[in-house]
């Protein structure tokens, strides 16, 4: 059994050693407790207190003092949970006093736009805006990288706790097999994911609040990059990222158009054509309400919001 078993609870190795010990040999004294464990009196009586202010060991009455371990099941979910709570109050006064720092306004940072120089610096800045996203991240994604293209274990992290990734992809840097197949990883994980068919302004946007970009677009190696704090400059630069996000096709693992059937072919090609629903139903040969629930079907499967972007949507995977 590892002897840092209650690590992630805050204790520590003589503490996790403790407890196991306690376990093995129920109703033992201090004594025989530290004899067992080679440890000074005075840390295995520190070690003893913390054990049983966490719930993990009781003391027993009567002389001499005897101690007895409660169930690992029991008192280990007890205590990560009440850990849980307390990392929980923690965030929501670091948030509060965030944005106590925030209202400190100018005098904190005055300045809208800073230069940030370096690669270990614009590592550090990338993900120290990512990690601070509560809500959103935006990002448009393409050369150059100054770290791996795929590899961004952050961007799991903020899926798994709730946080909205939108990344657009520059077509030509999905060619790589591993770039598709990272993109995919991460698509599974809940990223929404579009492509252009060449973008060239690589942007990283947490909670339209904060913006990072590069300091020219036509560098061939990322050596600086500007921090946006909220401007006229941000919310232009947000304001692109959702005209782009309209033009780009979304990517998801499509099924191939030859999986399609003649009639979902036509009934996508008249869609495109912006036909009326009753010369699609009667061209096709089937009901209303059948053409309404395949149409519905459709639009969900291409994430399009009018039937005649749906078609577009067709079109530019090739399912037409």
């Amino acid at each position: 059994m590892s002897d840092d078993l209650l690590e992630p609870l805050g204790l520590g190795t003589l503490e996790s050693a403790l407890y196991l010990r306690v376990l093995a040999t129920p109703r033992a004294t201090s004594a025989r407790l530290a004899e067992s464990l080679d440890a000074p009196p005075s840390a295995l009586r520190t070690a003893l207190h913390r054990l049983v202010a966490s719930g993990l060991v009781t003391r027993l009455a009567g002389s001499p003092t005897r101690y007895t371990a409660a169930p690992p099941e029991v008192a280990v979910d007890a205590l990560a949970t009440r850990r849980q709570h307390d990392l929980d109050r923690l965030r929501v006064k670091v948030r509060e006093l965030a944005l106590a720092y925030a209202d400190l306004g100018p005098s904190v940072s005055s300045e809208l736009v800073e230069l940030v120089e370096g690669r270990d610096a614009l590592r550090h800045r990338a993900e120290q805006l990512q990690l601070g996203a509560q809500q959103e991240i935006l990002a448009i994604d393409c050369p150059p990288y100054f770290d791996s293209p795929t590899d961004n274990p952050i961007e799991f992290q903020l899926l798994a706790r709730g946080v909205e990734c939108r990344v657009l992809y520059d077509a030509p840097g999905l060619e790589s097999s591993d770039k598709r197949e990272f993109v995919l990883r991460c698509v599974d994980a809940g990223e929404q994911a579009r492509s252009l068919p060449s973008v060239r302004m690589k942007m990283l946007v947490a909670d339209r609040r904060c913006a990072m970009i590069p300091l020219s677009f036509e560098a061939t190696e990322s050596t600086a990059a500007l921090w946006i704090r909220p401007s006229p400059l941000l919310t232009a630069l947000v304001t692109c990222f959702d005209l782009l996000w309209e033009r780009a096709t979304p990517l998801a693992a499509d099924r191939p158009a030859s999986e399609l059937d003649d009639k979902d072919r036509e009934l996508l090609a008249m869609m495109a054509a912006g036909a009326k629903d009753a010369a699609i139903a009667r061209s096709l040969g089937i009901t209303q309400r059948t053409m309404t629930r395949r149409i519905a079907q459709l639009m969900a499967e291409l994430n399009a919001r009018t039937r005649f972007q749906a078609g577009l949507q067709a079109a530019r995977r090739g399912w037409l």
